[in-house]
């Protein structure tokens, strides 16, 4: 059995590099030849090409379909040859035995689906920075999970519908609920360090991609839901404030963005 780790990248050397040198045959515990490490490319000017063929030999570089990450991915996939996928992305940092787990955890063939373990670098200092945290499990956060390919195909692998990187990876998870039972593989381990974000950078996409997946799903909008986004509004609005204040306030304007999100949410319209 071959793992295949996609790593979909854009512009992202530096991060690109450190993940790498994580993923090295002399670093990962797993047996170099039980895994392929493909990296996907996005990048307009093919950056990360130069990279591979200079520092990073082992590893298969593909020019990406310049579509978003869900297409990234999926590129990644076609371009494989392993039974299973592990999907990493290139700003994260693999444990040593991230490989060697998921093998471990796939042997016994109890799940076709695994997510696994994310933390951050250190502990958050702003409201600004963000991780996609996953430290208990569901969330399948698609830069650490592993799939079966074969289950991959049969859900038709991320929705490339989705106009920004922004919920493919939610609508993916719930897909995925639809045809199997999935596990949290704790020990299969990455570093996401926290990101400094600009305020109102992407609170436009998110409605957008928010649009999208409620269409899909022909989620009702109606009285029931909008309380529901009311209620969620008001409780955000309290955890937000108490985080805010652990900050010092530092990172004010990504308060502000979250809130207006969440408020806007509540007067959505799908046509």
């Amino acid at each position: 059995m071959i793992l295949s780790v996609i790593i979909p990248t854009y512009k992202r050397n530096d991060l690109l590099t450190q993940c790498l040198e994580k993923l090295s045959p002399e670093i990962q515990t797993l047996d170099s030849n039980l895994f392929e490490v493909i990296i996907t490319d996005d990048s307009p000017n093919f950056d990360a090409k130069n990279l591979i063929e200079e520092k990073f030999t082992w590893t298969k570089w593909v020019e990406g379909p310049h579509r978003g990450p869900a297409s990234n991915r999926n590129n990644g996939a076609k371009k494989a040859k392993g039974d299973w996928f592990v999907f990493i992305d290139d700003d994260c940092l693999p444990d040593k035995n991230v490989l060697l787990e998921y093998y471990n955890e796939i042997i016994k063939n109890e799940y076709k689906a695994i997510e696994g373990y994310i933390n951050a670098d250190r502990p958050r200092e702003r409201f600004d920075e963000e991780a996609p945290l996953n430290l208990n499990g569901g969330c399948f956060w698609s830069c650490n999970i592993a799939i079966e390919k074969s289950l991959f195909i049969s859900i038709n692998g991320f929705d490339e519908g989705f106009p920004y990187p922004a919920m493919e990876d939610v609508d993916f998870a719930q897909r995925l609920a639809k045809k199997t039972k999935t596990c949290f593989l704790a020990s299969a381990k990455v570093i996401h360090p926290w990101r400094k974000v600009k305020p109102f950078h992407s609170y436009k996409k998110w409605i957008v991609s928010n649009k999208y997946i409620l269409k899909k799903n022909n989620t009702k909008i109606d009285i029931r839901f909008r309380i529901k986004r009311f209620n969620l509004f008001l409780g955000l609005m309290y955890s937000h404030t108490l985080k805010l204040k652990q900050f010092s306030f530092k990172g004010i304007g990504v308060y502000f963005e979250h809130l207006w999100f969440q408020f806007l949410m509540i007067f959505i319209r799908v046509k």
